[in-house]
């Protein structure tokens, strides 16, 4: 039953076909797939018959119209199918009815699909056949689309293919006509152009450029671009609306490239090879080729710094000094003798140098001014009967500021202007070498280099500078190796400064840095061994020199503890609390409240030592040590007040404060003794009434001796 239903199908076979599938008992899931089945092939021999008449070798001019009206005719079969799926009666229709699809079937698969595409591409031809799209052949295009199952991409890209041919064409013809040129808007008669062939006008713009880009090399196959050729250009632009940022970027790549090239082949001609018909290509090239000057000096600029670069990658690979500065040399040469004379063609100006010199002016900055002393430095600003001597001056727009870092290129200064100073070093047998000085001519290729390698004034200075830091401090360490001072030294350490022209202020900096080192050895090895005191510490704060750094906290800490133990010890009797618990804990940068618990420790240790020592004095009847003992005793109580003193012969006391007593103390010191060592008002009155009567302390030395 399915064998008699064609293309031509209608409402009473598909009722009949549901009547015999109940009949059959056949379900609707297999019914639906049969009848599926049954129109593919129906479709699949349309398809083939196109296949076979659009690849007849006897295709006439017809053969096309011939495939798309068998293409019409599937198109046809699929509306009157959806028609049907959408009828009133479907329901007893047989399964299946609708939109059918060539998946499953023979041509489903990768190797069909570049037929059905072929098939695709010709619908499209001839929709597009009149000069226009049609609504109805869109349509018609996105049905048979779904039906050969193409991606939305893949028709996407035929479509585009097809149409832009067919918009060249009705472009051209626009052209050729004058219809084009005649518009009051280019870009109305464009956007108009485009809607009648449902073309996209971003890719219409993407022709248009391409267009301008094709007239631009035909223009330039003499290798420049004349009046007559600027003018069509321009009037090529107008007419298709191509952007001015869209124009210079085709010349900057079009020009460009063939201006690269004669750059190219201008600085591989070489040192040597720079000549007047070298000069002459560049000269064509530059101003031929109608580049603004920016984009002209852009181009050379990459070309020339990936020479550059090569010589420094050759001064970097060398084995010393004096073959890296030579490769430097070559590179400053270059820019000498070949990229300043490329720079001056591209601008058109001259490099011959005037009948009368006129004196060249260089900006110093305030900073530069104040490092004018430095010999290296000023050496690099030549006089006028140098400049004479070496010509003209060089370039400095192309430089390599961008392509290395700030830290490789004041590096590469520094090994030149180290070339400068120490001139070339040959060796030669057993071990020894020669230097040969070199003149201050060499100064102003490291000027120069200065300038290729896009130094500032400023980094340039710093180099200067910190060789002649470097070459001073290496012999000032040597004058000072001791790190003391004095005019002899003195003198020698200016005739040092002068001859680097280093100014004095950093001189004398670097010159308080070694001392300052070799002090602060001194001052850590006088404060482990003892050797320090306080005043010492002092005097050297008002040298101002941090003692902090130099000494550790501990050694600090033993340093008051010392002290503190000195003025215990010291036999005066004396005790300022200002002193002890501010100003020597400042000066010696410990924290007070510790320095305090330490003074407090010492005072009572020493308070009892003291007593001690005093009875020990008065029975080797030692009258002027028993002094110092009590005064020490007295200095203990004023740190911390004690209570009065016990002692197993209380004669002994009173014998102490006698002789105390006979040394005419204070009337303070006299009492707080008594007090300390419980000595009563009427033994007081009693001892110093019979004061007369006890040996002086020379008699009592006598009696001894």
């Amino acid at each position: 039953m399915l064998k008699s239903v064609d293309r031509d199908v209608n409402e009473m076979q598909l009722r009949s076909l549901r009547e015999a599938q109940l009949m059959y008992r056949l379900s609707d899931e297999i019914a639906a797939d049969m009848f599926g089945e049954h129109t593919r092939k129906l479709v699949e021999e349309i398809i083939s018959t196109a296949l076979s008449i659009l690849k007849s070798r006897t295709r006439a001019a017809t053969g096309v119209a011939q495939v798309v009206e068998e293409l019409d005719k599937i198109l046809a079969f699929n509306d009157r199918l959806m028609s049907l799926r959408n009828h009133s009666d479907a329901g007893n229709f047989a399964p299946g009815v609708g939109p059918f699809s060539i998946l499953g079937g023979e041509y489903d698969g990768d190797r069909k699909k570049d037929d059905l595409k072929l098939l695709y591409r010709a619908y499209v031809a001839e929709s597009l056949s009149s000069g226009r799209m049609e609504e109805n052949k869109v349509l018609a295009l996105n049905q048979l689309r779904n039906i050969f199952g193409l991606g939305k991409r893949e028709a996407g890209v035929i479509t585009v293919e097809v149409t832009s041919k067919v918009y060249r064409r009705r472009l051209s013809q626009a052209v050729s006509s004058g219809a084009l040129e005649a518009a009051d808007s280019k870009a109305s008669f464009l956007q108009n152009l485009c809607e009648e062939l449902h073309f996209d006008p971003q890719k219409a713009s993407e022709i248009h450029e391409e267009i301008y880009r094709q007239k631009l090399q035909q223009s330039l196959a003499d290798g420049e671009l004349s009046q007559e050729d600027v003018s069509a250009l321009l009037r090529l632009r107008v007419m298709l609306c191509v952007p001015q940022k869209t124009v210079e970027a085709a010349h900057a790549d079009i020009c460009g490239s063939m201006f690269e090239k004669v750059v190219r082949e201008a600085i591989a001609a070489g040192v040597d090879g720079y000549d007047a018909d070298v000069r002459a290509s560049v000269k064509k090239a530059a101003h031929g080729l109608r580049l603004s000057r920016e984009a002209a000096m852009d181009i050379a600029g990459k070309a020339v710094r990936k020479v550059f670069i090569s010589y420094v990658k050759l001064s970097r690979a060398t084995s010393n000094r004096t073959e890296a500065a030579k490769e430097l040399k070559k590179m400053i040469a270059f820019n000498a003798l070949v990229v300043t004379e490329l720079v001056a063609d591209i601008k058109g100006e001259s490099t011959e140098k005037p009948d009368e010199p006129v004196e060249a002016k260089q900006e110093v900055t305030e900073e530069e001014e104040d490092w004018e002393s430095l010999q290296t430095l000023r050496k690099t600003r030549p006089g006028k009967d140098l400049e004479a001597k070496l010509g003209k001056p060089t370039q400095t727009e192309i430089t390599l500021k961008d392509d290395l870092p700030l830290r490789d290129r004041t590096d590469l200064y520094r090994t030149y202007l180290l070339y400068c100073i120490t001139g070339e070093v040959t060796k030669i047998p057993f071990g020894a070498q020669i230097s040969t000085k070199k003149d201050n001519s060499e100064y102003l290729l490291l000027n120069q280099l200065g300038a290729i390698l896009g130094l500032t004034g400023k980094e340039i200075v710093e180099v200067h500078r910190g060789l002649a830091e470097q070459a001073f401090r290496q012999q000032a360490e040597v004058i000072l190796a001791d790190g003391r001072i004095d005019d002899a030294r003195i003198e020698q350490l200016n005739v040092v400064q002068k001859q680097v022209g280093l100014p004095g202020e950093y001189a004398q900096k670097i010159i308080k840095n070694i001392t300052t080192s070799k002090i602060a050895a001194a001052i850590e090895t006088g404060a482990t061994r003892g050797n320090l005191s306080i005043n010492e510490i002092r005097r050297l704060k008002e040298a101002n020199i941090d003692v902090s750094t130099m000494i550790s906290e501990g050694l600090r800490e033993n340093l008051f503890k010392k002290t503190v133990d000195g003025i215990f010890s010291s036999g005066t009797g004396d005790f300022d609390e200002e002193e002890v618990y501010e100003k020597i804990p400042a000066d010696l940068s410990i924290n007070p409240e510790k320095a305090k618990g330490v003074v407090h420790e010492l005072a009572k240790t020493r308070l009892s030592n003291s007593l001690i020592q005093a009875v020990a004095l008065l029975r080797q009847r030692k009258h002027a040590g028993v002094e110092s003992s009590l005064n020490d005793l007295l200095a203990c109580d004023k740190a911390v007040p004690a209570n009065p003193l016990s002692w197993e012969v209380p004669e002994e006391l009173s014998d102490l404060f006698a002789i105390y007593m006979k040394s005419n103390p204070s009337p303070d010191k006299l009492s707080r003794l008594q007090y300390l060592l419980g000595i009563s008002d009427s033994t007081a009155t009693a001892l110093r009434d019979a004061g007369d009567k006890l040996p002086s302390v020379a008699e009592e030395e006598e009696f001894v001796f």
